[in-house]
């Protein structure tokens, strides 16, 4: 007679099981901050934080300087072939595109190449593309705290006398508080990057 009792345990524990489980699971997760996004959401990344580099001027920078403003970073060097300009036309993109908003949008440039990349030269690098830009450029051990930290890719290649960089292409968008939430990749239009930026304007306000 305890058999049939038994079974009735059993299969009453077995239908409970899952409503403990979902009363001790955690919470609903959490909902994305952005939709539809062509870049990549960065949102829940944990570097790329921060930097102490000094500009073209020799003034030391960090992202606190820039509070208040959509911050985007790229690393690069004066001499790159195509990557780097193409980024930097479309960072004036960009900013031409997102009208009054655009005056919001600060764009630094941080090179990998510190080895040629004089202030002198960064500085008429930038202004060829917006007075506004802002070069930044590390001594060689503070370019691989950096690198490390933004977990970008860079290495000197060899080309008979010379040489080039290879490098990382994206770039990072920073929110008005200094919070790293997407990163731009090098395929996407100027108008698919304004699409992103927008959303993280949108979260700034």
């Amino acid at each position: 007679m305890n058999v049939p009792f038994s079974r009735r345990q059993l299969l009453l524990a077995m239908l409970a099981t899952p409503l403990v489980l979902t009363a001790c699971g955690d919470k609903a997760p959490k909902q994305p901050a952005f939709r539809n996004l062509e870049g990549v959401d960065m949102s829940s990344a944990d570097f790329a934080k921060d930097f102490s580099l000094l500009d073209t001027e020799g003034q030391r920078r960090t992202m606190a300087d820039y509070r208040g403003k959509i911050v985007l970073i790229f690393f690069g060097f004066t001499q790159c072939p195509d990557v780097c300009p193409t980024a930097l036309m479309r960072a004036v993109e960009i900013k031409e595109q997102l009208g009054a908003d655009g005056d919001k949008l600060q764009v630094l440039f941080i090179s990998i190449d510190p080895e040629r990349d004089t202030p002198e030269l960064l500085r008429v690098y930038m202004q060829a593309f917006d007075p506004n830009f802002v070069a930044l450029r590390p001594t060689e051990e503070e370019l691989a705290k950096t690198a490390s930290d933004f977990k970008v890719f860079y290495q000197k290649v060899p080309t008979g006398s010379s040489y080039t960089m290879d490098h990382s292409a994206l770039t990072y968008v920073y929110d008005t508080q200094g919070k790293l939430q997407i990163a731009l990749r090098h395929t996407q239009t100027a108008e698919e990057a304004v699409a992103d930026i927008r959303q993280v304007l949108a979260l700034s306000k």
